[in-house]
């Protein structure tokens, strides 16, 4: 493995151990507060003040120029963020937790699958594959085994 990508999928790794945790905490502001909604909205002030505060901390900061000539889809992705942490808590007690990661994981691949195949959004195009594919089925057999057990 090229000893450049290990911090960087280490820093992956725990970022999926943490979304793994998120669920259950937003289960917990859902149930207390009576709202998966609320829950999110509590969950990214949080989040929105951490954010915050690290990049206060963080050195020299652009100006806000360049982000005029984004297109209007490169500004809701905090909405798909906001989705998943409301059906996250509406979901985790119904499907279990295991279930959540690993549907939402299939969902994930599914659509980067496409991002990929369509080179959307500026990523670099990478046709759809069999092995692809067939680790994309892997994955969803992997759904469908966790669901079972």
């Amino acid at each position: 493995m090229n000893p450049t990508l290990v911090f960087p999928i280490l820093l992956v790794l725990l970022a999926g151990a943490m979304i793994a945790l998120q669920a259950p905490t937003n289960v917990m502001l859902a149930k207390a507060g009576g709202s998966p909604v609320l829950a999110a909205l509590i969950s990214f002030a949080v989040g929105t003040a951490s954010l915050s505060a690290v990049w206060l901390a963080s050195g020299p900061r652009p100006g806000l120029a360049p982000f005029g000539a984004l297109p209007w889809y490169a500004w809701v992705g905090g909405v798909y963020g906001a989705m998943y942490v409301a059906i996250a808590a509406y979901a985790a007690p119904r499907l279990g937790l295991a279930s959540l990661i690993t549907i939402g994981i299939a969902g994930q691949i599914l659509m980067a699958l496409w991002l990929d195949h369509m080179g959307a959004l500026g990523l670099p195009r990478q046709p759809i594959s069999t092995m692809r594919v067939v680790g994309a089925l892997l994955v969803v057999a992997g759904v469908v085994l966790v669901r079972r057990g």
